[in-house]
Order: structure tokens, then sequence, then C-alpha cells
């Protein structure tokens, strides 16, 4: 199987920045997207930014202007570059993503997720 790791959570002030990082290894033909979702405390999963594999980028509007999502495909991995930090930012972190020989036959993978927490 496909494993995910996130890692660059941690508690910062508002304002400050952090960069995430997601690490795929396994049994991984083509990574086709991968995205980061989050979920705040009390709310639904959401998701914040995907990235193609051709390098397209969407973003959840309330992150854009202050995040920024990327890709290695030779490395196997995604960063998220959140900026600008607010409260409202705080959840755990996820990253998401579609592993398959071709865009037809795709998996999902999730990784384990990464606390963010952004306060005084």
């Amino acid at each position: 199987q496909v494993r995910l790791v996130e890692s660059g959570g941690g508690l910062v002030q508002p304002g400050g920045s952090l960069t995430l990082s997601c690490a795929a290894s396994g049994s991984i033909d083509r990574i086709y997207n991968m995205r980061w979702y989050r979920q705040p405390p009390g709310k639904q999963r959401e998701l914040v930014a995907s990235i193609t594999r051709g390098g397209n980028k969407n973003y959840v509007e309330s992150v854009k202007g202050r995040f920024t999502i990327s890709r290695d495909n030779a490395k196997n991995t995604a960063s998220l570059q959140m900026n600008s930090l607010k409260p409202e930012d705080t959840a755990v972190y996820y990253c998401n993503i579609d592993v398959g020989a071709s865009a037809f036959s795709l998996r999902d993978y999730w990784g384990q997720g990464t606390q963010v927490t952004v306060s005084s």
C-alpha cells in the first residue's frame, strides 16, 4: 500500500507562518492529484488546496493569497506554505493523494494528519 506522512505542524501565533510537508512512499505508479484538507475542531473536513501533476492549483477562498501548495514529482512530496495565519486556520491538516497507473483507475490515500494551532 501507499503511506503518507505529514510533518511541520505546531503552535504558531496569529500572523505567523508554517510549512507543512507530505511524503508519499510505497506502491506508487503515478501520483495524480495532491491535496491538503483540514478539519477544525467541531467542524467538517474541507478541501484547502489541490495541485495536479501538471502543476495546476486551486485553493479554498479563505486561504487565497496566504497559502501556497507545491509538489515535487521526483520526490513524491507536497508542501503547503501557510502565511499570515489566523486562529480560524486551527485544524488538523491532512494530505490526500490519488495514485494509479492512469487517470481512470485512481485510488485515494490519506495521511494521519498534523495539528496546526494558531493562538496567542
